[in-house]
């Protein structure tokens, strides 16, 4: 396999399959939620690597109609190829796509593994095998039966139907999120905070009328909405590195709302429920779906991967969660993955752009002159590993590649981490 360029870190070449031989593994009940893992043991067992790829992708795999992606995924989809080609290329050894509908039965996941990321895809690698997987439902399109916007009306059509949703989604499902491995997941240890309630965050941002000061949410409603818009998961992953929680997530953007900034706060509130997660002292309000409550333990290592829809400096949002969770104790310190590319469009784009402050080197994903690129998709490691090597898949113009990143408006971030 040809070194990985567009991200300012050259990459040796790495081996096409890597995979542990099967582990027991289980569905998962928590909370009366379905989860759908998947494990197939490897054809043989290589030699172990010193060096774990972890990468997180919003792959824009998602449609306005329930089983729609399937249905485009059987046919064939241009989009899923070049998300397959660019996975084939960096070949992250565990990745979080963001933004891949979520189905109980998991067909799209199946689909997606056989039809196009183990097939050579043109502009990727070689053939790309994911053993281990997990998906479990989100609160995107799931119906609350309450005025959530504020609206007069509860449900209704398009967007109405989706703004009163536990999370923006016109199914249930839309925008969910799947973790795909090369080595063993510890489904009967993960855990998933969909149904954690807002107002059980101590300290939660509730949102206000500016206009009266009154709670813009009823105390009735306010006391059952939930604080994940798709969900937030701890899953365990038997790494060569050893014991590995991967917490995926994916904020709601701080944007689509009015005044009262509803989104802006939740997306500040669902950042710092990782920060809270990571901290030492007792949490008995932060219980998952199973009603086990608590934090991280102390010794644990983790990656924190996902679309968390907030620059720390530039765009849209409350920025204090992330600025907190890019300095907790617990997450290394590291130099911010970069690309050159991003750094080109930002130049090309104009509009925003020349009003931001961060480094446009640092940016995710592209979003025009109105808005902007900025830094979104995060791959934060804890301390005790070190840092081999980071990027964002983001090609000069002109590069062949480029090609490749028109499927999402986001681009995968990838860090390379050791002992």
């Amino acid at each position: 396999m040809a070194s990985v360029r567009h991200t300012g870190v050259r990459v040796k070449p790495r081996l096409s399959a890597l995979a542990l031989p099967l582990a027991a593994f289980a569905l998962l009940l928590a909370g009366c939620v379905r989860v759908n893992v998947h494990g197939t043991p490897p054809p043989s067992e290589p030699e172990m690597p010193d060096t774990l790829r972890v990468a997180t992708y919003n792959v824009s795999l998602y449609d306005e109609d329930t089983g729609g992606l399937v249905q485009r995924l059987q046919l064939g989809n241009a989009q899923a190829r070049r998300i397959a080609a660019v996975l084939q290329k960096v070949r992250p050894d565990i990745v979080l796509l963001n933004e891949f509908d979520f189905d109980p039965d998991g067909r799209a996941a199946d689909l997606f593994q056989r039809r196009y990321l183990e097939q050579p895809q043109p502009g990727g690698g070689e053939a790309l095998r994911y053993p281990y997987r997990y998906l479990a439902p989100v609160n995107t399109g799931e119906p609350s039966g309450l005025d959530l916007d504020n609206s007069g009306s509860v449900g209704g059509d398009g967007r109405e139907r989706g703004n009163d949703a536990w999370g923006y989604g016109l199914h249930p499902g839309q925008y969910g999120m799947l973790l795909l491995s090369r080595y063993p997941i510890d489904a009967t240890a993960a855990r998933t905070f969909r149904l954690l309630k807002w107002s059980a965050m101590p300290g939660a941002r509730r949102p206000v009328d500016p206009a009266t000061g009154a709670p813009f949410h009823s105390d009735a409603i306010w006391s059952q909405l939930r604080l994940s818009s798709k969900s937030h998961w701890d899953v365990p992953v038997r790494t060569p590195l050893g014991p590995l929680h991967v917490l995926a997530s994916h904020p709601t953007p701080p944007t689509f709302d009015g005044p009262e900034n509803r989104n802006g706060l939740r997306n500040h509130d669902e950042i710092r429920l990782w920060s809270e997660y990571l901290s030492p002292g007792d949490r008995p309000w932060l219980c998952d779906d199973a009603g086990a409550c608590g934090g991280l333990a102390a010794d644990a290592r983790f990656v924190i991967l996902g679309d968390l829809n907030n620059d720390p400096t530039d765009g849209a949002g409350e920025h204090e969660a992330i600025v907190e969770l890019l300095e907790h104790p617990r997450v290394l310190r590291h130099a911010t993955p970069r690309s050159e590319g991003a750094a080109l469009a930002a130049a090309e784009d104009g509009g925003e752009n020349g009003r931001h402050r961060g480094s446009h080197a640092h940016d995710t994903g592209r979003f025009g002159p109105r808005v902007g690129n900025l830094r979104l998709d995060y791959a934060l490691p804890s301390v005790g590993f070190s840092l081999a090597g980071s990027g964002v898949f983001w090609p000069a113009p002109g590069d062949p590649d480029t090609e490749l990143t028109a499927a999402s408006d986001h681009h995968l971030v990838w860090v390379d981490l050791q002992r």
